[in-house]
């Protein structure tokens, strides 16, 4: 799915039937919100393939227009036919930098950790603590 300027489906492939019951078929090129209409770019006019039930029909149109903007109350259908950009290519993602190198290396509550890609220390018993911390946290505190 294209997207330009925050509005989904531009440059998808779009067919959109009128009041009047007649099929155009091009790509989406923008969406005025604040007018209400659709602008299709490089557009075919099918006609009314039959839709029409009162008065003539309109035959298809071999000429493709650069443009037409539909007012939105001219509107009767509109269909996302392909959601790939026809003409534009797909926009390649910007290089990503690499991740910031991390002044220490990760907090591991479990004990020394590997250097990346060295081998695993040996398993060692738990150093015992020094007699004055020993005794610090078996006396209660002050209070």
């Amino acid at each position: 799915m294209a997207q330009q300027g925050g509005v989904p489906y531009i440059g998808s492939r779009i067919s959109l039937i009128s009041k009047s019951e007649i099929r155009y078929e091009g790509t989406l090129y923008t969406i005025n919100t604040q007018e209400s209409t659709v602008a299709l770019q490089n557009v075919r006019s099918f006609g009314t393939e039959g839709r029409r039930l009162d008065g003539p029909q309109i035959q298809a149109s071999a000429e493709v227009y650069e443009y037409i903007i539909f007012r939105g109350a001219d509107i009767k259908d509109l269909h996302v036919l392909d959601t790939q950009p026809m003409g534009v290519p797909p926009q390649p993602m910007p290089p990503q930098p690499p991740p910031p190198q991390q002044p220490y290396p990760p907090y591991n509550p479990y004990g020394q950790q590997p250097p990346y890609g060295g081998p695993t220390p040996q398993a060692q018993p738990p150093r015992p603590m020094p007699q004055q911390q020993q005794q610090q946290q078996q006396q209660p505190p002050y209070g």
